[in-house]
């Protein structure tokens, strides 16, 4: 129990009377009679409220939320009472989270509900708990505030922000691929398979000109060719230390979880099978699969996954990974690359290119792209740049190296990251290479 403003107000308000009264005799009597009347009517409220009960409590939770999107929480709060309540009331949301229009107060007339609704934004994946609703209960004169816990912890998952796979899908039914960035290059012949005969249509190859068909039909026949399917895509995602990196407020590794979103979504959408195989301080596997379904499993097997503090062991996520996946797969390993990483990186990439088609997809600190990129003005700034020069230097020879052992490269910042591994995946794609 709590007194208010209003309480603490009339307490120093009769306390400065005091002064004067002490000086009056007269005014001293009529100042005890108030102090009386005042302490009477704080004595009837604080009984009223201790012997009086709370609203009930209910939260509605939606079934999932997405990191750094808004989703809208309900709480139900029942007056089964014959009198109104006047409460404050402030969810339990979990560390981190934002709620910009908590708390909230307002009555509860009696015997009646009333729906509370709020936005919250959950800045984390993973497992989220929402705690117990706390709840102010006014009294009826407003001179105090009686507080209490109601209703009942409860968890939500809390998912990658796959925002850019919704946004795509949406595109791609408009045909409208190239405002996201994602452009569908021609496709080369031996990375389709036949589907079926047409008729000719202007601007077909003569190459894809079904002559026998044209000679026993008297018009011209064009083969109709569709994508290779049912190939495999295998996502190594490092989880180490060298992931907590932050790009625009965001882990890479989050970065790094929406371009796999993206890119699954697209192969799924190609008939391809798609995996994940994590190492680096954990050692997850969700074997192939594909199909309508296959999303909703991914999702829900990515979005608890965290980085950790322990060094990322490449030579041993290759050896279970070959274990693992003896198919021919295009595997593509999602780090962030370091100029120390050579003499380890190298072998077990090698290793992995003798059966798989290996890319390595890199991600690097933006701050380092806009130190290269800045005028140098200081000394400052000149040391800025060299030591990101010089990271940026090392960084391209081991890439190099990688590319004339024949492993597929790419580097690129947390910004561009998951449209270039989207473009990379179908120039593979149409070169036939997997």
């Amino acid at each position: 129990m709590t007194p208010t403003t209003r309480t603490l107000k009339l307490a120093s308000a009769w306390l400065v009377v005091a002064a004067v009264a002490c000086a009056v005799p007269a005014v001293l009597v009529a100042w005890w009679w108030v102090g009386a009347v005042v302490f009477g009517c704080l004595a009837v409220d604080f009984a009223w409220v201790v012997w009086s009960g709370f609203p009930g409590v209910e939260r509605r939770l939606p079934g999932r939320f997405a990191m750094g999107e808004p989703g809208e929480v309900q709480l139900v709060l029942r007056n089964g009472g014959r009198a109104k309540m006047e409460v404050e009331v402030f969810d339990g949301i979990p560390q981190g989270a934002v709620a910009e229009t908590l708390p909230w107060s307002g009555e509860v007339p009696a015997l009646r509900e009333i729906r509370v609704h709020y936005e919250a934004k959950l800045m984390e994946r993973g497992e989220a708990e929402f705690g117990r609703v706390e709840v102010r209960r006014v009294s009826p004169w407003g001179f105090w505030k009686r507080r209490r816990k109601l209703g009942a912890a409860e968890k939500v998952k809390v998912y990658p922000n796959y925002e850019p796979v919704l946004r795509y899908a949406l595109l791609a039914m408009q045909h409208r691929e190239s405002p996201m960035g994602i452009v569908r290059r021609p496709r080369a012949g031996s990375s389709r398979d036949f589907h079926q005969l047409r008729d000719y249509r202007d601007g077909d190859p003569l190459v894809q000109i079904d002559w026998k068909a044209s000679s026993r039909r008297q018009v011209l026949i064009s083969r109709d060719y569709q994508e290779q399917r049912d190939q495999s895509i295998v996502f190594l995602l490092d989880t180490g230390r060298r992931m907590r990196a932050m790009d625009g407020g965001v882990p890479h590794f989050d970065h790094v979880l929406n371009a796999v979103l993206l890119v699954a979504h697209l192969a799924l959408k190609q008939g391809d099978q798609v995996a994940v195989k994590s190492f680096g301080g954990s050692d997850r596997w969700l074997p192939p699969m594909k199909g309508a379904h296959a999303m909703p499993v991914l999702l829900n097997h990515l979005y608890d996954y965290q980085t950790t503090p322990a060094p990322s062991d490449f030579a041993g996520a290759v050896e279970q990974l070959m274990v693992r996946q003896r198919r021919r797969s295009l595997v593509i390993l999602m780090t962030n690359l370091r100029g120390e990483d050579g003499k380890e990186l190298l072998p077990a990439l090698q290793v992995l290119g003798s059966k798989h088609l290996v890319l390595l997809a890199s991600m690097m600190e933006g701050v380092v792209r806009d130190s290269i990129e800045q005028p140098v003005g200081s000394f400052e700034g000149a040391l800025r740049f060299l030591a990101a020069d010089r990271y940026v230097r090392e960084r391209r020879e081991i890439l190099a190296e990688l590319g004339a052992s024949g492993i597929l490269t790419m580097d690129s910042t947390a910004r561009e990251f998951a449209v270039e591994l989207a473009n990379r995946y179908f120039d593979i794609k149409a070169a036939g290479r997997i």
